[in-house]
């Protein structure tokens, strides 16, 4: 019995550290995006939009890649 919640306390800990990396790293990410895209635009203006369009595709799939891991997490805990 003490070994069950022992094993259940262990995966909620793993779940929770595997959440809070992919949070962090997500976060990383886009703050490495953002500051490309500001030197990029600060080097060339006249091309502000597409380096803009682009920083947001791109943020947004870092996104969606976080909302994976997390989701991933939160699953490993009910299997």
């Amino acid at each position: 019995m003490l070994s069950m919640i022992f094993a259940d306390a262990i995966a909620f800990l793993g779940a929770s550290i595997g959440a809070g990396i992919a949070a962090i790293g997500a976060g990383l990410g886009i703050g490495k995006i953002g500051a490309s895209a500001m030197e990029a635009i600060a080097r060339q203006p006249e091309a502000a939009g597409d380096i803009r369009s682009n920083m947001i595709v791109i943020a947004a799939l870092v996104e969606g890649v976080a909302l994976f891991a997390v989701i991933v997490c939160i699953l490993a805990l009910f299997v």
